[in-house]
């Protein structure tokens, strides 16, 4: 994902869309259930770009 063209608010429009479309499809448990996933996800994955730019490392080695 190197699109620097990209707009932040189309971007935050689109979350937004996403979040809404999931929520209506899920009851109240399985809602509080899929944001702690999500919520945990995205924490891990700011902690991996964090740790990779304290080592200097690059793209993902796969």
């Amino acid at each position: 994902m190197h699109n620097c063209d990209c707009d932040p608010l189309a971007l935050t429009t689109a979350v937004n869309t996403l979040a809404v479309s999931i929520a209506a499809q899920l009851n109240d448990a399985d809602l509080a259930l899929a944001a702690a996933v999500l919520t945990q996800l995205g924490d891990t994955l700011a902690t991996i770009s964090v740790q990779r730019e304290r080592c200097g490392a690059g793209e993902p080695e796969i």
